[in-house]
């Protein structure tokens, strides 16, 4: 049986986060030299998986750095044609092709106005990298399958080392060194069970709270790519608000718990619906259904949780007869303006 890219790189994604640990200190450089203290707010800015690990990088940002984020919208200066008063600004660019048009042309814009602009990308010989004044290189070697895997987690991994150098902190950078570990652990985990939903859903919802929000997103983006299936990634709490009328027999949950301050809200709402028979499939905690590791360090669980997810996709695909290296319409780099 031949092994698809997509399933080849998940299995990589452990040495390209060993591969960014080793460049700390040229991100404890990077770090250095923004001076912190006069930034007044960050952009993040990315499309696709890389805006899924912006949303995960916001949280770092705001809980650690206490600086409020805000997501860019490129087409403001690519449509509207609108420069950003961005002075002193920290303006962190993700992209794995580092080609994207609107996200170089932001880049461009962000640093003539007076921000400090990092880029993390994967090809470092590229436009966005060219533009920005600090480069983070994810170190993750091409990536063939279209459906992004060991990029997102480098990206995601790269984020949380640029923040644990700007807080200096030591219990991240800790967390992170234990992470290739725990990533090589996280192949062995079965999720195969959440299959056997999905064969028989009309859509699917895939839930978390803080630092795992960016990973739902990024899942059911996979699921919509790779099995073709509607999906939307969102966050537990609004799961409680309006599109908890979408839900049914034929719209199965995924949901992802960390160990930490927003654990008690999605158990509770994990226990609800149980209650009301929703097929839900929980990640994580005493009540998790999911095959899952020790807790860990919620930062860098957030980011293992994909491991699982991927190989569940990735083989749920192959198991329908979809090549999931080459979803339909689709190409590995989308040039947005």
């Amino acid at each position: 049986m031949t092994t698809s890219a997509m399933a080849s790189e998940i299995g990589e994604s452990a040495d390209t986060v060993a591969k960014i640990i080793r460049s700390r200190p040229a991100t404890r450089d990077i770090a250095q030299r923004i001076e912190l203290g006069s930034v007044p707010l960050c952009v993040v800015c990315g499309r696709g998986s890389s805006g899924h690990a912006g949303v995960f990088l916001r949280y770092l940002v705001e809980t650690r750095l206490r600086l409020p984020v805000s997501a860019s919208a490129p087409s403001v200066i690519t449509a509207f044609r609108t420069p950003l008063m961005l002075r002193d600004a920290l303006f962190i660019v993700i992209s794995q092709s580092g080609r994207s048009p609107d996200l170089v042309a932001a880049t461009r814009w962000a640093r003539a106005s007076g921000a400090h602009t990092v880029a993390i990308v994967n090809t470092t010989s590229s436009p966005v990298a060219d533009e920005a004044e600090f480069v983070v290189p994810i170190e993750a070697g091409q990536e063939h399958s279209v459906a992004a895997t060991k990029t997102v987690i480098g990206s995601m991994a790269a984020s949380a080392g640029l923040v644990a150098e700007l807080a200096q902190d030591r219990a991240l950078r800790s967390a992170l060194d234990r992470l290739p570990e725990r990533l090589h652990r996280a192949l062995a985990l079965d999720w195969s069970e959440i299959a056997d939903d999905l064969a028989k859903a009309s859509a699917v919802f895939v839930a978390a709270r803080g630092l795992a929000l960016g990973s739902a997103k990024e899942i059911a983006l996979k699921l919509s790519e790779i099995l073709r299936l509607p999906s939307i990634g969102l966050s537990a709490a609004e799961l409680q608000h309006g599109p908890r009328a979408a839900l049914s027999s034929r719209t199965p949950v995924v949901m992802m718990r960390l160990m930490d301050e927003t654990a008690a809200t999605v158990d509770a709402l994990a226990e609800e619906l149980r209650e009301q028979k929703i097929a839900l499939h929980l990640c994580g905690g005493p009540h998790g259904s999911l095959p899952w590791l020790a807790e860990g360090d919620p930062v860098t669980d957030a980011i293992t949780m994909l491991v699982p997810a991927y190989r569940m996709i990735e083989q749920a695909a192959c198991a329908r007869g979809f090549d999931p290296d080459r979803p339909p319409r689709l190409s590995k780099i989308t040039e947005t303006f």
